[in-house]
């Protein structure tokens, strides 16, 4: 068995893949019952951010290609476009990435807390699809555990930083007096509540937060002060917007370039600055090519980021080697565990063995034979049949001149204590 991490990510794919092979909520568990389904696969969970979708699977040594090709059918994507935006990693490195994940290390902004709640998402998602076994409940509970030594005893965590921050961090720069600007937040969800946070901590109180559920979009704006819309009411709010920023989880765009026009038309072509952060897009490419709006997606954001990615670079030494320790610890534990895993079957077969002899000298003594004589027989046919599969074990090691298994079989199976040949 091996353990795999497959994926793509802001490094390896552009935006225009990486939406394509997003899973929705409905689809990422139908995907995890797949995956499970596959002879191949033994144990998997599922990772999909608006940066990010990872496999990380228990499997045979054959189940990167089946894996991949999986992932491209399961999407309509080709897997000939697959494959040159596709990483994979084995064991010691697949728990590496993972937890460079888990506190941000591989994150476009560099620290970023919002991806370890993304990773917990996916363990609960692959727990109630059972396709956690040992091997992946082990590794994401350490992973856990490195998460909050890196958080507690560095400063990754430190000055806010995210693809919300950027966002902001990059409207502040289009504006001269920024807090006067009136916001349009299309959305509810935990990125689009981050966006609010930093938009008010920058000056910004006009807000407008425009949601599918228009209940969600009243509690999030109860929160900020803001005014709550659903998405039909968008054209007109939009009208009355300076800064657009977009996180939803719709499937096609929300924001097109007909709306755009016409309320750029009625705003007197004042300009609009619009991010979407949104993987699919909410906001259809074209709209960008009309002259008044200024529109940027996450990876248009790579400046803004690189700039923070500077502050919090020494703390991400430190996290590595935290993580390096990590690692190393939980080798030791999967070592262990998969010896745990041979002494039980060691033992089963002893037992095994003890029953027969038992239950042999047991109808011998039935039948009244001599106890003494069936005591003699069951420790001699005992004796040989424990050492049975050892000695012929032995004998093929000596043949073939293995001297690592004879050594390993020395140590093992004599008493060091003892003074006998």
């Amino acid at each position: 068995m091996t353990l795999l991490a497959l994926g793509i990510n802001h490094k390896t794919a552009t935006v225009a893949v990486r939406e394509r092979v997003a899973f929705s909520p409905v689809q990422l568990e139908q995907a995890l019952v797949e995956l499970r389904r596959m002879p191949q696969v033994h144990e998997a969970a599922v990772l999909s951010t608006c940066n990010r979708t990872e496999l990380y699977c228990v499997t045979e040594e054959s189940g990167e290609r089946v894996i991949l090709d999986w992932l491209g059918q399961f999407h309509g994507l080709p897997v000939q476009e697959l494959t040159p935006c596709a990483y994979h990693y084995r064991d010691r490195e697949a728990a590496r990435h993972l937890m460079r994940v888990a506190v941000g290390l591989d994150s476009m902004v560099l620290g970023e807390p919002q991806i370890l709640g993304q990773l917990k998402g996916a363990y609960q998602s692959a727990r109630q699809a059972s396709g956690l076994g040992g091997e992946l409940e082990l590794l994401f509970q350490h992973t856990f555990s490195v998460a909050k030594q890196v958080r507690t005893r560095t400063g990754i965590g430190q000055n806010p930083v995210s693809v919300a921050y950027a966002a902001v961090s990059l409207a502040s720069r289009i504006f001269d007096d920024f807090g006067r600007s009136r916001a349009l937040l299309i959305g509810a969800g935990e990125t689009i509540e981050l966006v609010a946070r930093h938009l008010r901590e920058a000056g910004v109180r006009d807000m407008i937060v425009a949601n599918r559920t228009r209940e969600r979009a009243e509690v999030l704006a109860q929160e900020f002060n803001a005014e709550a819309i659903s998405l039909n009411e968008i054209p007109e709010a939009l009208v009355r917007s300076d800064i657009v920023i977009s996180s939803t989880a719709a499937p096609l765009p929300i924001l097109g370039k007909g709306m755009a026009e016409r309320a750029l038309k009625k705003r007197r072509h004042r300009p609009i600055f619009m991010v979407d952060i949104a993987v699919p897009r909410d906001i259809e490419p074209e709209v960008g090519d009309l002259d008044d709006v200024f529109l940027y997606t996450v990876d248009d954001l790579n400046e803004v980021i690189q700039e923070n990615r500077r502050h919090r670079q020494a703390a991400a030494d430190q996290a590595e080697s935290l993580i390096e320790h990590g690692v190393s610890v939980w080798l030791h534990e999967r070592r262990i565990r998969d010896g745990g895993e041979l002494i039980r079957r060691f033992r089963d077969q002893a037992v095994e063995l003890r029953q027969l002899s038992e239950e042999q000298a047991l109808a011998r003594l039935a039948r009244g034979e001599d106890p003494e004589e069936v005591i003699r027989r069951l420790a001699h046919q005992l004796t040989n049949r424990l050492l049975h599969r050892p000695t012929v074990a032995l004998r093929d090691a000596s043949g073939s001149e293995r001297l690592d298994l004879l050594m390993a079989a020395e140590s093992l199976l004599l008493d060091p204590l003892s003074t006998k040949p």
